[in-house]
C-alpha cells in the first residue's frame, strides 16, 4: 500500500470512530468533528502516546494504534509518541502499586523493540506519512527548576489529587503514591503542550484511562496561551473505551498468557488463532475495532454470518485481516496454512518454527533418537508410551482401524518408526483419530 496517498478514505473521522465503538470521552466532540473536517482540507496532526513498559505491546495497545490508522485513512497525519522520557517515571493510571523503576538502558531497549509494531501497522495504511517521536528528546533537556517554574505552576495540587488513580492510591495507606508518579500527569501534559507549540499537533487520542491526562494537557495549553495573551488554543482529546469480551472475561488473555504484538512474544500462528477462536458476539465487535474494512463490507459480512454462523466466515475474515495488519500478508498466509495443516493432519510441510508453534500446547514426550536405529520402533509400543493407548490390544485396534497417522500419513501395526519419519531431524507428530495429537521430540 502507498504511504503517501493524500486522498481521504473517510470524510467524518469522528463518525467513523463512533461506528467502530472507538469513542468513549471527548473534550468537545462536535468542535473536534469540525476540526477534523476542515473545509479547506488542511490535514491535522493527531498523536497517541505509548509508554515502553515492556519490549512489546499487548493487544490492548492495538486499539489506539488502530485509531491512528483511521486518522491516516481520513487524510490526517498520525503521530506516535514513544515514552522514552515518561517511561522512566511510570504512569500510575490503572495501577494499584508503584511501578518498578527501569533503567534508561532498559527503557531505550523497549523503545527500539516496540518501534517496528507502529511501522508495521501504520506503514500498510494509505494516507499521509506517519511520524514516530520519542518524548525523551524534549523531556530529557528540562531542568528541575524549569519544570517547576514553567510547567508545574499551571497545575493545582487539589485538581491532581482528584484524579481517580491518584485518589485510590492516596486512600491506600500502606502503598500510597510517590511524588515521582504523582508528577506523571505534568510530564504527559507537557508532551501535548510541546507538540502543539513545536509540531502543530492539535489532537490527542488514547485509551479511556488516559482521559484525565489528556484533559490536563489541553488545559495546560490553554493556560499558557492566556498567560502569554495569545488567542485561545484549539486543541482536543478523545479516548476509546476498554475493549472487553462479551462473556466478561479479560480481553487479550489466553490460557498461555497475554497476546503480544511482536512475533517473538506471540507468533503469527497463535495471533491468528486468537481471532479465529472469537465468539460470534466478540467477532461482531472486534471486526470493527481491529480491521480497516469499510462499514458496508463489515455489515454485509455480519449479515452473511448471521444467516450461516456455522461457516465462521466472520471469525476467519477477522483473523485474516487482523493478522495481515500486524504481521503482513505472508505471515498471515503461513499462519492460515498451518491451521489447515493441523486440521487435515498433513503437517509434514510445515517449517520448523511453525511446527513448534503449532504443537506448543499439545502433549509432548522426549525420546532417545538412538531408538530409531536399525529396525526402528514398534508403533504399538510408541502409542502406549505416548498415552495414546492404554494397552497393546487397544493400540493394535487403533492401528488396524486406520485411525493412527504419523506426520499426516496413515500407519498400521506393521509400520516401523525410524529416523526417516523425523521432521527437521527432531520431531514426529502422531495423531489418533481426528483431534488427539501428540508430539515426540527425538535427541
Amino acid at each position: 500500500m502507498s504511504e503517501n496517498t493524500t486522498t481521504a478514505q473517510i470524510t467524518d473521522l469522528v463518525a467513523e470512530l463512533e461506528w467502530r465503538g472507538l469513542v468513549k470521552d471527548a473534550t468537545d466532540k462536535e468542535a473536534l468533528r469540525d476540526h477534523l473536517a476542515d473545509p479547506k482540507g488542511t490535514p491535522r496532526k493527531v498523536y497517541c502516546g505509548f509508554d515502553p513498559t515492556a519490549d512489546s505491546l499487548t493487544i490492548g495497545n492495538l486499539v489506539p494504534i488502530m485509531m491512528l490508522a483511521h486518522v491516516k485513512r481520513a487524510g490526517h497525519t498520525p503521530v506516535v509518541v514513544m515514552g522514552g522520557g515518561t517511561g522512566l517515571i511510570g504512569d500510575p493510571s490503572g495501577k494499584s502499586a508503584e511501578r518498578q523503576m527501569m533503567t534508561a538502558e532498559t527503557v531505550q531497549h523497549h523503545v527500539n523493540c516496540q518501534r517496528p509494531i507502529f511501522e508495521n501497522v501504520l506503514g500498510q495504511i494509505d494516507g499521509p506519512e506517519h511520524h514516530i517521536k520519542n518524548n525523551l528528546d524534549w523531556l530529557g533537556g528540562i531542568s528541575y527548576i524549569e519544570a517547576l517554574r514553567d510547567i508545574g505552576k499551571h497545575f493545582s495540587v487539589n485538581m491532581m489529587m482528584q484524579k481517580e488513580s491518584v485518589k485510590e492510591r492516596l486512600n491506600n495507606r500502606e502503598q500510597g503514591i510517590s511524588y515521582t508518579e504523582f508528577s506523571y500527569m505534568i510530564l504527559q501534559s507537557y508532551d501535548f503542550s510541546y507538540l502543539y507549540e513545536n509540531e502543530g499537533i492539535t489532537v490527542q487520542f488514547g485509551g479511556s484511562d488516559q482521559y484525565g491526562n489528556i484533559v490536563a494537557g489541553t488545559d495546560l495549553i490553554r493556560r499558557i496561551a492566556v498567560m502569554n495573551d495569545d488567542e485561545p488554543s484549539k486543541t482536543f482529546g478523545l479516548t476509546a473505551p476498554l475493549v472487553q469480551k462479551a462473556d466478561g472475561g479479560k480481553f487479550g488473555k489466553t490460557e498461555t498468557g497475554a497476546i503480544w504484538l511482536t512475533a517473538a512474544r506471540t507468533s503469527p500462528y497463535a495471533y491468528y488463532q486468537f481471532w479465529l477462536n472469537a465468539s460470534d458476539e466478540d467477532a461482531r465487535n472486534w471486526i470493527k475495532v481491529f480491521t480497516i474494512l469499510p462499514q458496508s463490507e463489515i455489515e454485509a459480512l455480519i449479515a452473511r454470518h448471521d444467516e450461516n454462523p456455522g461457516k465462521r466466515e466472520l471469525q476467519r475474515t477477522l483473523a485474516q485481516q487482523a493478522t495481515t495488519i500486524l504481521h503482513g500478508p505472508e505471515a498471515m498466509e503461513n499462519a492460515e496454512a498451518a491451521g489447515k495443516a493441523l486440521f487435515s493432519g498433513e503437517v509434514g510441510g510445515l517449517d520448523k518454527d511453525t511446527l513448534i508453534d503449532v504443537f506448543a500446547s499439545v502433549p509432548t514426550t522426549e525420546h532417545a533418537k538412538s531408538g530409531l536405529d536399525g529396525e526402528g520402533i514398534d508403533p504399538v509400543e510408541l502409542l502406549i508410551e505416548c498415552n495414546l493407548a492404554s494397552s497393546k490390544r487397544e493400540a493394535r485396534e487403533f492401528l488396524s482401524g486406520n485411525s493412527v497417522s504419523i506426520n499426516g500419513s496413515k500407519i498400521d501395526a506393521d509400520t516401523r518408526i525410524t529416523a526417516d519419519h523425523l521432521l527437521h531431524d527432531s520431531f514426529i507428530a502422531i495423531r489418533r483419530g481426528k483431534k488427539k495429537w501428540h508430539m515426540t521430540k527425538w535427541s
